[in-house]
């Protein structure tokens, strides 16, 4: 059975952040040049949510970017409706979104990589405090069942007053309830081998990325490079 209805593009909202307006770029540009669906792409810019009344949680000082919080209202900005997918604008998308989507499981409430993913950096990104706790990164790929009720508990009263644990250790929903994604949709730069043969679904360069001063070194930093190229590129969607 299709998780969306026939000719719907399938929903994806993309983290936003003002310093990484670029990423977002390469991020929306590396998905839909190899997405065999159409997308639904938005960005998911806290200043907009602020200027609609949707968010209103102030600053949290170990937020390390402005959609640490923002990211738990995609079901509510779908709708409650169909499955959508939420991911980091530090992606590097390889391999076709629709893929990802069919693995969607309708028994759970959303689905995402298990990682056990405890860095040893102290800093990322731009100087932001790198930070350990359980379920790190299960959040920065999400595919949300939205009308599962589990998902339809995350209202925006529920995102603006919950603890930053109950939201990323994904306390909103039964630990049977989240289902798991393949590693390669959701592949942590620098904390993961390289695949054998061919490269990861989708590279996520959550330590930071060559849009970075100094993160120009990374794996597939290169790929990342040649998709920001091309952003411009006649005929690029």
């Amino acid at each position: 059975m299709s998780a969306e209805p026939i000719g719907s593009p399938f929903r994806v909202f993309v983290g936003y952040d003002s310093r990484e307006d670029i990423a977002f770029r390469v991020c929306e540009a590396s998905m839909r040049c190899r997405s065999s669906i159409a997308l639904d792409v938005r960005p998911i810019a806290q200043a907009d949510l602020r200027a609609r009344g949707l968010y209103w949680r102030a600053k949290d000082p170990l937020a390390s970017t402005e959609f640490t919080y923002t990211r738990f209202l995609t079901p509510y900005l779908a709708g409650y409706q169909g499955w959508a997918l939420f991911c980091d604008c530090d992606f590097l998308w390889l391999a076709d979104v629709a893929e990802l989507l069919a693995l969607a499981d309708p028994t759970k409430a959303v689905m995402c990589v298990h990682h056990d993913h405890r860095p040893t950096e102290d800093t990322k990104m731009d100087g932001a405090v790198q930070t350990t706790y359980p379920r790190k990164n299960w959040s920065s790929l999400m595919l949300f069942n939205c009308g599962h009720p589990m998902a339809r508990s995350l209202t925006p009263q529920v995102v603006n007053t919950q603890s930053g644990a109950y939201l990323h250790r994904m306390q909103w929903a039964a630990d049977e309830a989240i289902g798991a994604l393949p590693s390669t949709w959701n592949w942590l730069e620098g904390s993961m081998p390289k695949p054998v043969d061919g490269t990861p679904a989708a590279v996520h360069f959550t330590r930071g990325g060559p849009w970075f001063e100094n993160w120009q070194d990374v794996d597939y930093g290169d790929l990342w490079l040649s998709e920001c190229a091309a952003l411009d590129a006649p005929g690029r969607t």
